[in-house]
């Protein structure tokens, strides 16, 4: 295994390096070994297989472990490549967000099956300094936009915890909640400019991944758009919790008062998990 810095989108990058399987001759105890057959002297020469060529290696993100299986067979996809050449033909020519080393950082802070809680956004912020990997998060530093303002004035109302000093949701990453965004890159002051590109395959992938889990994860889908991803959850085995989002344009629909962070903790301990320390 190596491990490579920089691919065609500027992220570190896990290179799996796949071996020849040259096939060994079968030893049959002691006998064959010890006394050889003769080879007859008419019999034919028994030209030597060609080695076997190796994989093409494919580079992989930095992500938590238990996501590599998925990020392999995804990124073995034609999409995929397409995605990528695009994504690094538009930082040659924009500033695009988050950087590079951030674009799958909910896939390094919360691993596959650690997974409990997933909240999925749709863009990334698109100011600068402002998204860094994690759907509706800020790091320190920067100021809470005013859909992470509205989502800590319901902490506030439902579980009585004051507005955190940053908006930095790192901690809940850490817990199992996964902060995931439907489109992972968008170009500097332009909302939406990397949707349809491929991005939503992946995510979707991901998703579908989720699904598969035994364990019931707790779905959050704020808003319209998130919530026609309710197409890939089997609502069945899954707890899906629906609200309007928490833009300002929206927050007063449905939002405000939904109540999210209790029931996500009602519906944890009810499946004997640990539930979420929301304030930090």
């Amino acid at each position: 295994m190596i491990i490579e810095r920089g691919d065609d989108i500027g992220i570190s990058a896990l290179r799996e390096c796949s071996v020849s399987s040259k096939k060994s001759p079968t030893l049959h105890l002691f006998s064959e070994l010890e006394n050889p057959p003769e080879t007859p002297s008419n019999a034919v020469a028994q030209v030597p297989e060609p080695a076997e060529e190796p994989e093409p290696s494919i580079p992989l993100p930095s992500v938590h472990s238990s996501w590599l299986p998925f990020f392999r067979k995804e990124f073995s996809k034609p999409y995929m490549a397409e995605l990528r050449q695009f994504v690094a033909d538009e930082r040659k020519q924009h500033a695009v967000y988050p950087p590079a080393p951030e674009v799958f950082q909910a896939f390094q802070l919360t691993g596959l099956a650690d997974l409990k809680v997933l909240v999925l956004g749709q863009d990334p912020y698109h100011g600068e300094g402002q998204a860094h990997g994690l759907s509706f998060s800020v790091k320190p530093g920067v100021k809470p936009p005013p859909s992470l303002v509205n989502i800590f004035k319901e902490l506030m109302s439902d579980l009585g915890i004051a507005m955190p000093k940053n908006g930095y949701l790192k901690s809940w990453a850490e817990q199992g909640v996964m902060m995931l965004n439907a489109v992972l890159t968008v170009r500097a002051n332009t909302p939406t400019s990397h949707k349809d590109r491929g991005w939503e395959t992946f995510t979707d992938a991901a998703i579908e991944e989720i699904n598969r889990k035994v364990d019931p994860v707790i779905f959050v889908l704020w808003g319209a758009y998130a919530q026609k991803k309710g197409r890939l959850i089997d609502a069945k085995k899954h707890h899906v919790l629906k609200s309007a989002h928490p833009s300002p344009f929206s927050a007063d629909s449905g939002f405000f008062g939904s109540r999210p962070f209790s029931q996500i903790n009602k519906l944890l301990e009810k499946e004997g998990k640990t539930p979420i320390e929301w304030g930090y």
